[in-house]
């Protein structure tokens, strides 16, 4: 942990920060991000309020700004305020001389609180008029939709908004009178029809349809005049445009340097100066001319204000440094969501924003990186400069390289060199140079080729992140983005100096490493110090390789890891895809031919490629082991040698003189010699560490000959290290990570995407999920979850690659024909047992000589394929039924994700032919039947039946006009494909450290520095990430956690809203990180006494885990719970108990009915009854919850005991219970404690996927004593305190008046408000 000095932290709160981390003002007054007045007493000391006067009204406004902040910052802060909206060319003065913007505040002579900004209105550029152009279009929402390459339908949406509505309808409902009562709040909740056994609907992943929202123009654009003549230019003229407005009349008007004016031009006649008066209309601003000549336009534009208020902040932020998830499942081409208007000015927008030239969007890549990483980095404010450029051009970057990308998988970029073979073509493109994840050139012939080829491209990016997060001073990377699209790997680079470069006889084009495939090695020694410190931080061994002459060379690293110097004299890494050693004891299984010597056992087919590298995560796992190993093992000799000193000194003895000196055999000690043997107990526990040394070496195996004898010796030892790091993975890793998920001690796995970043943290390869899934078959029922979803994992991984064989050498219009028969032909054979592709068939003649062969695949051929890569791949054999057993929904969306297919979001039919479901009267989806309901959601016909089976009207009428059998899929349902990005982008840092200090001060009972240095730390992520950003979403989540066990709840909760409405834009609305997400904050909305809305935000969740996973996941068990105490805080004590009912279902489905999981349960499922008046099921059910505890665990343990108790108490007011339950209050039942993961009266945060529940909640892990269930203990208050609680005579009720669940973490002055405001407004949990 590096130690950092932080001055007093700027504020930038998350919602209030918009783009630049200042907060907003309303009618001059400083507001917070929740709208509320704001006191400039409270706040730190460089967090101050500045006036900047304005050259119109309201001619003067205050703006909250920091010391730390660059004037570019404070420059947007002014134009993201609604009264400033018209201005975008100015510049500001401070004591009549014009500040610099890109220098901070901080350096502004004499600026303090109490100075005045003067914003000075500039004469326009031409490219200064297009960006004001630009932003009037977007602000006053004439800017249309905009279909983007990356970004397809629906990017970057949230549900948030539709939540929080039907939540905030269901939880107020009103009495006669307009006022809320208990009764009606408790009756009306989210969950009175819930079902538990319903599939749940895809509906939901799609946002309500919006009112549109009202016009402000008819239209604005360029004219059919424009460009302006040269003459004109000369004169100032820079743009003319075109402008309808509401009232139908059409102006023409001039961008000229001085700003917009109406001038004398029509349609018919050309004349670009100003009117005469009284009709002379001229503004700076095109928004403030608008306003003048359309009477309507003011009223609209505030509408359009007020329509986007209405919203929650985050959800309407534009993207900045982040790429927008792209959804999976969309809404209808025919609906009203994406619609597509008519808007001239669109296809315009590409000169708008890059010039006549296109020259404003060309940028050198390669020099923007290094000169970024050549950026001082002494001090905080440096390091926050620095990581908040490199962000922002990573993000940049990977946006250029994906749209390059798609362009080339697209056929619209010419390569370098046509007349290679396709994989072998090269191209440059907005000056990023592309080339094909295949081995075009023979490279990897040895290894696999092209499957060799693509699994080293996406390493090498990983390897290149890694040495980007070690920032080694004067050791360069490229930028580097891996893209699949179409079924195409590319890989785009910025372009290193001097790469393309032709060397001399007898120079090589590599100054460090593998030269020609290893024939050649250079050793250029200038490499040397940058290799040896990107080596010891990845524990990568200093070895000798020999190139083919049997010369030895010494080298730092792999000797495929390269070193280039360019032409610039920096010194660049290349090819870091073999950082760590191959996976040995895998390829000597699985790569060469496994038939015996006599040839008599049929050979298997070996593995697809030899590039099977263990993972670094595994590296630095082994290294943790054998340091703590080797600390344990000096440790042990120290005390053994502390003990043998200690017997020798007491058999020699010790005598104490008079004078107080020691007399050692009669010699004298004296008191420094004394302290010095005193001390030597402390040294004892003190280890040098210097002396421990790990590190492996990456190239053994891979076919390098050692000479002498000596060197035979060195590199069998290194050989046999190797071999311990694959066996640690097997015989260590897999095996912790089964124990782990089998005793409930982290999360659970949701979904594909969330199971593989587990594997991956635990430093397993994807490669082993057929192990895992034969470890899960043998611990059945309770690994059940684990086995579906690996199997469930590796064939979509599969199906992803049949399909990319399949759409590789297919025209780009065949795709989707070619994606519907092959998802037909998996998820639909039930419903038609064989499909036929869809083809234009006048579309083929054009490409006569395209590759259809996808036409031939059959259901029986495709099964056979998938079985076939599921063996190859990972080893594993698919049951002979595996087809039948598919959760056809969730296939589904893993292969759209893994594919990037954007799919319509509509009624797809999975079950058997339709005469069936006349006959039996429900159809079969997913594998369960239902009642009138397909894929998890009724036909959308509502009450009335529909013909044909229950077709969609849509699917119905492309089956009469083909006379085509009805087949699940049909091209026009894929929607869109978006590519799938793999970018080389570091973490900060800075932001890490930061709020790693703050949990360690807390963990040590220092709250208000850990405090402050969270919101630090988390001031960081804002503002070197932006506040959409996947990493700052999973700090909203952990820091939301930590406030909650800190009793913070008002600013936990708020956190948590911030954190799903991110999740949901970056990382997915169905998301795994979302999912949790949602039920974390309904957890804390439940402790803000927000009990209602807590349950909309569960339903939601559970309706989503309905859709990612299917029911009965084993994480369900603890929100089961959860929902169950919440229902009875709202007094609906039966419907609680059907929630424990379901839980503990699960629990004997996962756990079986007698393990202690389920008698924990028994035990609060029984105090359920006892609450519900059923006092007869009460006894009964604690008896079993008694039974299972004396079986498992004995008579003497806790939780047999207080069974025990309760049991006797239960069954001596059986009666009495039965007749009053007012009786319970004179009925004092022995206080007992409840499972702090499972107990009635207490709801527990969700944990995330492998996390474990230490890093939930390390204070209720310390109370619990042992793992959740299996040292549960019970709760601490009677059946009548529980009752009397849960009734409301024990919380504090919410003042009338005050926002529900809205409170600022981060707001300056401390914490104090924060806490003070949770204390009178937060009600006890449950």
């Amino acid at each position: 942990m590096t130690n950092i000095e932080i001055s007093q932290p700027p504020d930038h709160s998350g919602l209030a920060e918009h783009i630049n981390g200042t907060p907003l003002t309303q009618n001059g007054e400083i507001v917070d991000e929740m709208g509320e007045k704001t006191d400039s007493k409270e706040l730190p000391g460089d967090v101050f309020q500045l006036t900047v006067k304005l050259p119109h009204e309201p001619f003067d406004i205050q703006i909250m700004v920091s010391s730390q902040e660059q004037m570019q910052d404070v420059r947007q802060s002014i134009i993201e305020i609604p009264e400033t909206f018209q201005y975008s060319c100015f510049h500001l003065e401070h004591n009549g001389k014009r500040v610099n913007d890109f220098v901070e505040l901080s350096s502004v002579e004499n600026i303090s609180s109490k100075s005045t900004l003067l914003l000075v209105e500039d004469p326009y550029t031409e490219k200064e008029a297009r960006v004001h152009l630009i932003r009037v279009r977007e602000l006053i929402g004439a800017a249309g939709d905009r279909p983007e390459t990356i970004q397809g339908i629906s990017a970057g949406q949230s549900l948030f908004d539709t939540v929080l509505e039907k939540g905030a309808d269901i939880a107020q409902p009103k009495d006669s009178k307009g006022a809320s009562t208990d009764a009606e709040r408790g009756e009306a909740n989210a969950l009175s029809d819930y079902d538990f056994k319903s599939l749940g609907t895809l509906q939901r992943l799609i946002p309500q349809a919006q009112e549109p929202v009202r016009k402000t123009v008819k239209g604005i654009s360029l004219s059919p005049w424009h460009p302006p003549p040269l003459h004109l230019r000369q004169k100032g003229h820079l743009l003319y445009l075109q402008v309808t407005t509401n009232e139908g009349e059409q102006y023409q008007i001039t961008s000229h340097v001085s700003g917009f004016y109406v001038n004398r031009s029509s349609n018919n006649k050309f004349d670009p100066f100003p009117r005469a008066p009284p009709k002379n209309y001229r503004a700076h601003s095109l928004l403030t001319l608008i306003s003048e000549i359309s009477p309507s336009f003011s009223g609209a534009f505030t509408g359009v204000q007020e329509y986007n208020s209405r919203k929650e902040p985050l959800a309407s932020i534009q993207l900045t440094n982040a790429i927008p998830n792209n959804p999976w499942l969309v809404a209808s081409s025919s609906s009203s969501t994406p619609t597509h208007l008519s808007d001239p000015t669109r296809v315009q927008e590409t000169y708008l924003m890059a010039g006549v030239e296109n020259n404003d969007n060309l940028r050198d890549w390669n020099e923007e990186f290094q000169s970024i990483r050549e950026l001082p980095k002494e001090n905080v404010q440096d390091r926050v400069f620095r990581e908040r450029l490199t962000s922002k051009l990573f993000a940049d970057y990977c946006d250029a390289a994906a749209r390059g990308a798609v362009a080339i998988a697209r056929g619209e970029i010419t390569s370098l060199n046509p007349t290679e073979e396709k994989d072998a073509q090269i191209y440059v493109y907005n000056n990023v140079f592309f080339s094909f994840g295949a081995d075009g050139v023979g490279t990897f012939a040895s290894e696999g080729g092209d499957e060799a080829a693509r699994v080293a491209t996406g390493k090498d990016v990983l390897g290149v992140k890694a040495v980007n997060q070690l920032d080694i001073n004067d050791l360069f990377t490229p930028g580097t983005v891996v893209v699949d699209y179409l079924g195409k790997r590319l890989v785009g680079q910025s372009i290193v100096p001097g790469i393309f470069k032709q060397r001399g006889p007898g120079e090589h084009q590599i100054d460090y490493g593998a030269v020609d495939g290893r024939d050649v090695v250079a050793s250029n020694q200038a490499f040397a110090p940058m290799f040896e410190k990107l080596s010891k931080a990845l524990h990568i061994k200093a070895h000798s390789v020999w190139d083919k002459g049997g010369k030895q060379h010494n080298l730092e690293g792999s000797v495929e890891t390269k070193g280039l110097l360019g032409t610039d004299g920096r010194k660049y890494v290349l090819d870091l895809y073999r950082l760590t050693p191959l996976d040995i004891l895998w390829i000597e299984e699985h790569w060469w031919d496994n038939g015996d010597a006599k040839g008599t056992t049929p050979a298997k087919p070996r593995y697809p490629h030899r590039m099977t590298v263990l993972r670094q995560e595994l590296v630095q796992d082994l290294f943790n082991t054998k340091a703590a190993n080797y600390v344990n093992s000096e440790l042990e000799k120290k005390k053994e040698k502390y003990e043998e000193n200690t017997i020798v000194a007491k058999k020699n003895g010790t005598q104490q003189s008079s004078d107080g000196v020691d007399n050692v055999n009669g010699q004298a000690v004296t008191e420094k010699e004394a302290e010095s043997q005193d001390g030597s107990a402390d040294e004892q526990e003190k280890v040098d560490l210097s002396k421990f040394s790990f590190a492996l070496n990456p190239d053994v195996f891979n076919g390098q000959s050692p000479e002498t004898a000596e060197e035979k010796e060195v590199w069998a030892q290194d050989e046999e290290d190797v071999r311990s790091a694959c066996n640690h993975l097997r015989s260590v890793v897999i095996p912790r990570l089964i124990r782990d998920l089998e005793e409930g001690d982290v999360g659970y796995p949701m979904d594909g995407a969330s199971l593989t970043r587990l594997l991956h943290k635990r430093g397993i390869n994807v490669r082993y999920l057929g192990k895992i899934a034969n470890i899960a078959q043998e611990k059945l029922p309770r690994l059940g979850a684990l086995k579906g979803l690996a199997t469930q994992e590796m064939i979509t991984r599969a199906f992803k690659h049949v399909a990319g064989k399949y759409m590789r050498p297919l025209p780009v219009p065949f795709i989707d024909a070619c994606l519907s028969h092959l998802l037909n032909c998996l998820l639909g054979g039930e419903f038609n047992a064989a499909p036929i592709a869809e083809v234009d068939e006048m579309m083929r003649e054009l490409y006569s000589e395209a590759d259809f062969s996808f036409e031939g695949v059959s259901v029986a051929s495709l099964r056979a394929e998938i079985e076939e890569q599921v063996y190859l791949r990972f080893r594993y054999d698919l049951n002979s039924q595996w087809f039948s057993d598919l959760k056809r929904v969730q296939i589904l969306r893993e292969i759209c994700l893994k594919l990037g297919i954007q799919i319509e979001s509509k009624e797809y039919h999975f079950a058997a032919p339709v005469a069936n479901v006349e006959q039996n009267g429900s159809a079969m989806t997913n594998g369960v039947t239902t009642n009138g309901v397909t894929n998890g959601h009724a036909p959308s016909g509502g009450k009335k039946k529909r013909k044909n089976g229950g077709q969609s009207s849509e699917t119905s009428s492309h089956a009469s006009e083909s006379s085509r059998v009805p087949t699940t899929f049909s091209p026009s349902d894929i929607m869109n494909i978006v590519p799938i990005i793999k970018d080389a982008a570091p973490r900060s840092s800075l932001a890490e450290e930061a709020l790693e200090a703050g949990r360690i001060s807390i963990a040590q009972g220092q709250k208000d520095l850990g405090q402050e240095l969270l919101l630090e730390g988390l001031s960081l992520y804002e503002q070197i990430y932006g506040i959409v950003h996947p990493e700052v979403a999973r700090v909203y989540t952990s820091l939301s956690m930590l406030y909650y066990q800190l009793d913070e709840k008002l600013g936990a909760a708020e956190l948590a809203r911030k954190a799903v409405i991110v999740s949901e834009r970056t990382l997915g609305v169905d998301s795994a990180e979302t999912l949790l997400g949602y039920l974390n904050l309904a957890l804390f909305e439940h402790a803000n006494s927000n009990t209602s809305l807590a349950i909309s935000y569960i339903r939601h969740a559970l309706e989503l885990w309905k859709i990612v996973y299917g029911p009965g996941h084993p994480d369900s068990i603890t929100t089961l719970n959860n929902t169950a105490v919440m229902l009875q805080h709202l007094k609906q004590y039966h419907a609680s108990r059907l929630w424990f009912e379901e839980s503990l279902r699960l629990s004997n489905e996962i756990y079986g009915a007698s393990s202690v999981n389920t008698a924990t349960l028994l035990f609060q499922y029984a105090q359920a009854l006892a609450l519900d008046h059923d006092s007869k099921a009460a006894v009964k059910t604690m008896r079993e919850a008694y039974n299972i505890f004396l079986t498992q665990l004995g008579a003497d343990d806790r939780n047999t005991k207080e069974a025990d108790s309760w049991l006797e108490q239960l069954t001596q007011n059986a009666v009495s219970i039965a007749k009053q339950a007012k009786d319970l209050q004179a009925r004092r039942i022995r206080r007992l404690h409840f499972s702090p993961r499972m107990g009635l009266g207490a709801t527990r945060t969700q944990p995330g996927v492998g996390q474990s529940m230490a890093q939930v909640t390390e204070r209720e892990v310390a109370q619990a004593g042992n793992r959740a269930f299996r040292s549960a203990s019970l709760d601490s208050r009677s059946i009548d305190e529980l009752l009397k609680f849960i009734e409301g005579s024990a919380e504090t009720k919410r003042k009338s008046g005050q926002k529900i669940g809205r409170a600022n973490p981060k707001r300056r002055g401390g914490s104090g408000a924060t806490t003070a405001a949770a204390a009178t407004a937060t009600a006890t949990a449950v």
